[in-house]
């Protein structure tokens, strides 16, 4: 009886601790309305174009361009970028190629788990859609790995094989940037003391220095919950779930073995 009744606790125990690990698995919540969505693009990394994660971005530009985004993505994260390019609807010479490319808060290219980062565009084509999903991004790494980190990522949208006459022409473009939130399965020890995020040393020395002082921001993003949200993971909740089932079965097996004690028949002593 007894040991039905542990064996009923640890199952209910492991029942609650599925909710957390299926809310880890669900994508991020789009960020308030309040904020417009950037309807510009910059030209370089210092003038990237900043924007939240669920924000649907949009530019105009011309063929030849270099359109550049950034956007804050923290551990746990696994960020999908979609961008779609609508192409002139002028004749044009020939295909088009077009690009997409994720950098890291230390210019690091990112490779893509899966998505379709480089795209041709046929010479009729009307528009081309470009994808790239990166690898979860880690809490901290070792200094020669090319891991994801927490901080700003830079996106770059480019058209890198067109003829000479197709320069010029007038396109416009979308881009979205959503996450899915990965489960413990994918935490690891360890920290980064900053979020590689531009200007956040100069941030904090300045803090240090005088609280009065304006600080330099270059980047103003950041997670809604802060920098490093990712310290809690549904990996807790397994771990304490193993040892309480370790401890259950320490005592289920006790039971079974330790029998009725000394028979009465034996005498003391023996």
């Amino acid at each position: 009886m007894r040991i039905g009744k542990m064996l009923t606790a640890a199952a209910l125990l492991l029942g609650a601790s599925v909710t957390p690990a299926v809310a880890d698995s669900s994508p991020s919540a789009s960020p308030s309305g309040d904020s417009a969505a950037p309807t510009s693009a910059g030209t370089s990394y210092r003038t990237a174009t900043e924007i939240e994660q669920g924000q649907q971005a949009t530019a105009s530009a011309s063929t030849g361009d270099y359109l550049y985004w950034s956007f804050p993505a923290d551990a746990g994260q696994r960020p999908t970028v979609k961008a779609t390019v609508k192409l002139p609807s002028t004749s044009r010479s020939g295909a088009q190629t077009w690009q997409l490319d994720v950098y890291d808060g230390l210019r690091r290219r990112q490779a893509c788990q899966y998505g379709t980062q480089t795209r041709t565009a046929a010479q009729g084509a009307s528009s081309v859609d470009l994808a790239c999903t990166l690898r979860t991004v880690r809490a901290w790494s070792e200094p020669w790995a090319d891991d994801p980190l927490p901080g700003t990522y830079y996106v770059r949208l480019t058209a890198v094989d067109l003829g000479a006459a197709d320069l010029g022409l007038p396109v416009s473009t979308e881009l979205r940037v959503d996450s899915k939130e990965i489960g413990g399965w994918a935490a690891v020890d360890g920290s980064l003391a900053q979020p590689l995020v531009p200007g956040i040393a100069t941030t904090s020395q300045e803090e240090e220095t005088s609280s009065e002082s304006d600080a330099a921001v270059l980047s103003s993003l950041k997670p809604d919950d802060g920098w490093a949200s990712g310290w809690w993971s549904d990996r807790w909740v397994w771990t304490a779930i193993g040892g309480i089932l370790a401890a259950l079965a320490g005592i289920g097996g006790y039971a079974l073995t330790r029998g009725s004690g000394r028979p009465s028949r034996v005498p003391q002593g023996y």
